[in-house]
């Protein structure tokens, strides 16, 4: 076993573990295939919700970025980032932070999928006497909102936008359902059925005379599996920076791609029961079970020695509010480790933006330096 890294002796536990190293090994590998595929690639910062890791994502540029809240656009762009998709249906409340947003020199955009929000959005644009930029949502898995790329309500709301003082900037979409799909064939279906909705999308608003400039596609699997894009302009995806449990079950990456753990201590034993108790619950690991109804059920979480090596058939196989239970997996023919009581372990996650949101920092494991640094985690929205 090699040495203990000396930088993880002075942490409380537990806390988030961060290796850049595989972060941007992460990050590289979707830029050059978004590059490859010839679209612009647009990152969801929901994930890291850091203004570091933003940073590293984007290569120190100001864009182009996606955000799920509006707290995140307000903080990316107090840091230099202009150009941001609020990639959640706009809800008319709202609308007065988008412009205040737009205001300050954000190039902020939103979306919708339906005549009352873009009535809404252009109303507050005419006020503003700013054409806030708007993409229709497109459904092309039944995931979750969005309409049909032959819905007539597409070409409506897209009068509405443009002849209300609102931008038409295009259509967008997310396969949410490729979660569910396995292996890259499987998964580059759904990226073409995607690809095929939005293009359709954008054919019928530019059949009805209406410009559509942006044609925005994206998950993490399917930005991956992605073999011809023609027709789209730009790819989104967010969990790829860190990756997790969920990402590997469905063969988008392995257990050695996954940046982000959480560092536990052992705190007791039940040998009876086969038990390992740590000091990592649900409080630090998240309650998502993301990967129960996959072929492998991960528990809440993969265990792994202090230097982020995995125990094989070792899982967080049950949580509490403070209290991890580490056991073998039910197949497993080994006996367990022993684990005295103060080793540190990692556990890696089922859902990295879960597990993320459950810590106020990351504790980065630096590549240049070789520091241990701490990068601040925000929320809210």
């Amino acid at each position: 076993m090699p040495p203990t890294d000396s930088r993880l002796t002075e942490l409380t536990t537990p806390c988030l573990i961060l290796d850049e190293r595989i972060m941007l090994r992460n990050i590289d590998r979707l830029a050059r295939h978004a590059a490859d595929l010839g679209v612009t690639l647009r990152p969801h910062l929901k994930t890291g919700k850091s203004v570091d890791i933003a940073r590293r994502v984007l290569s120190g540029g100001t864009g182009p970025a996606t955000v799920s809240t509006l707290a995140e656009a307000e903080v990316f762009h107090e840091a230099g980032i202009s150009d941001i998709l609020y990639a959640v249906g706009i809800a008319p409340q709202k609308i007065d932070r988008v412009v205040a947003l737009r205001r300050a020199g954000c190039d902020l955009s939103v979306i919708l999928d339906s005549r009352a929000q873009a009535e809404a959005v252009a109303d507050a644009a005419r006020a503003a006497a700013d054409p806030i930029p708007v993409l229709i949502e497109i459904d092309s898995d039944g995931h979750r909102g969005g309409l049909r790329p032959d819905d007539p309500e597409l070409a409506a709301i897209g009068t509405i936008l443009r002849d209300g003082g609102a931008a038409l900037r295009g259509v967008m979409t997310h396969a949410g359902e490729s979660y569910g799909a396995v292996g890259a064939d499987a998964q580059a279906a759904f990226a073409e059925q995607e690809r095929k909705a939005v293009a359709d999308a954008a054919d019928t608003l530019r059949g009805a005379g209406l410009d559509c400039p942006v044609v925005s596609v994206g998950s993490t699997p399917t930005a991956h599996a992605a073999r011809d894009l023609t027709g789209v302009t730009e790819l989104r995806a967010g969990v790829y920076v860190f990756f997790d449990l969920v990402m590997a079950g469905i063969g988008v990456c392995t257990t050695d791609d996954i940046a982000l753990s959480v560092l536990t201590t052992v705190i007791g034993h039940q040998p009876e029961r086969g038990w390992i108790m740590v000091d990592a619950g649900w409080m630090a690991m998240s309650r998502d079970r993301g990967t129960a109804n996959q072929a492998s059920d991960q528990g809440y979480g993969v265990v792994c020695d202090e230097n982020g090596t995995v125990l094989p058939d070792l899982i967080v196989a049950n949580a509490n509010q403070e209290h991890g239970t580490i056991a073998l997996r039910a197949c497993a023919d080994r006996p367990l480790p022993d684990l005295p009581v103060g080793t540190r372990l990692r556990i890696l996650p089922n859902h990295a933006c879960a597990t993320a949101a459950q810590h106020d920092r990351y504790n980065v494991l630096r590549v240049e330096s070789g520091a241990l640094e701490e990068w601040p985690r925000f929320g809210g929205w």
